[in-house]
């Protein structure tokens, strides 16, 4: 990841800023800016009273709610192989804890990843991904490295991808996908994938996501967060798939082992609003659906904005944000100050009023200038204005959302 730094120096001194650590201080998943769907909120408040603890892993109820989630998305089975945890962070954490020997990731990945193979103690190793995604990486770049772990004595044996991904907001091709499943299989390799993000495509009917777990089915845990598109991030649940095999089924039993010992159990209301979320009623479909639609918006327009700083970005395909390259403005930035991505996101999180974070975050090296930027800050923080602009019929036009743009286009402009 490049030099260490958990801060900028200070002028004059000699010591380093701590509000800026790698793991306490690290970027929350892209907020969605929208106020919590009104159906959600009664069934939670609806399920205060139950005061019975939860069992680790999951009620019968939201590993039934899981399961159906998945079986109209075409990967079936039973609630037996379904795990379910208070949030990603514990259940990967959980995952990682059940596989042994070292972990492969892409680059640049999902924040907390790195971090909790670190708290592990496991080894991880970045992939470079294809040039034109993120999120999975790239077969004979994942070929190398294992064999080059191999020979240095490592024990490569998990691999985490993201189809639909967090940082880049892209979608990975279902060729891609395939061949670094079918390599890594071939390698002895476990893969874990993240498809937290596969419900907030912004042109569903034109992207093609296909999960590894269809196509390598006894080789695949699919990991789902509810955040992505169908509850809010503050009652944090997430689900996992296990294949329907001997060894899989050890591995979910260690899994359970973990989250015991992690205390790691959702909250009865949360696990309620969860299975109702999960069976995906029409309230809950169509918030989803929406918000996908104006987050699709927001982000092509912000895509503009960063062409139009003359940095790079891949059109984003999915997410609430978008993962822009700076570099072409290097000499630009330095002439602010800025040299790094850890300045980078210091100078843009202070420009546009919202977290920006830098590169480092996601595995990619300091020197590079690169950010994670989202859009749900575009839409205000007023409950009435941000429901406003899931029906208009154009929300660019929106006062506060054209003056939200507005501020973002000139996040380059001279200092203020």
């Amino acid at each position: 990841m490049g030099r260490e730094r958990t801060g900028r120096h200070e002028r004059g001194t000699d010591t380093v800023r701590e509000d800026r650590g790698p793991v306490r201080y690290g970027p929350p998943a892209p907020w969605p800016g929208l106020p919590v769907l009104p159906e959600l909120a009664e069934v939670l408040a609806s399920a205060a009273g139950d005061a019975a603890p939860q069992p680790a892993g999951g009620s019968a109820a939201l590993r039934e709610a899981a399961c159906a989630y998945w079986d109209r998305r075409g990967l079936h089975g039973g609630p037996e192989r379904v795990a379910a945890a208070p949030g990603t962070a514990p259940l990967l954490l959980a995952l990682i804890a059940a596989h042994g020997g070292d972990v492969l990731l892409p680059r640049p990945c999902p924040a907390s990843w790195i971090p909790q193979a670190r708290l592990l103690g496991r080894p991880a190793y970045q992939v470079p991904t294809p040039a034109e995604c993120g999120g999975v990486p790239d077969p004979y770049a994942l070929l190398e490295t294992v064999r080059r772990v191999r020979a240095e004595g490592g024990r490569p044996r998990l691999l985490l991808l993201s189809v639909a991904d967090d940082p880049t907001a892209t979608v990975a091709p279902p060729e891609l996908v395939r061949e670094a499943c079918e390599a890594a299989v071939d390698e002895g390799l476990h893969i874990v994938s993240d498809e937290t993000w596969r419900d907030t495509l912004h042109r569903p009917h034109d992207t093609v996501l296909v999960s590894p777990a269809e196509m390598c089915p006894d080789d695949v845990t699919v990991v789902s967060g509810l955040y992505g598109a169908l509850a809010p991030a503050a009652w944090p649940v997430a689900v996992a798939r296990f294949p329907d095999t001997a060894r899989a089924a050890a591995r979910h039993a260690r899994t359970l082992d973990v989250l015991t010992a992690l205390g790691a159990s959702v909250a009865g209301p949360v696990a309620a609003a969860a299975a109702h979320a999960l069976r995906e009623p029409d309230a809950v479909t169509e918030r989803a659906r929406r918000s996908a639609a104006l987050h699709a918006r927001l982000a092509a327009e912000a895509h503009r904005a960063v062409l139009g700083w003359g940095a790079l970005a891949r059109p984003p395909q999915a997410g609430r944000h978008l993962y822009a390259d700076l570099a072409p403005l290097r000499s630009r930035l330095a002439a602010r100050g800025v040299t790094d991505s850890l300045e980078l996101e210091e100078y843009l999180s202070a420009r546009l009023g919202t977290p920006a974070p830098g590169g480092h975050r996601f595995g990619d090296e300091l020197g590079a200038l690169r950010v994670r930027l989202g859009t749900g800050a575009l839409l205000g923080t007023e409950p009435a204005r941000q429901t406003e602009a899931l029906t208009a019929p154009d929300p660019l036009e929106l006062p506060h959302i054209a003056a939200a743009l507005s501020i973002f286009r000139a996040a380059l402009d001279a200092p203020r």
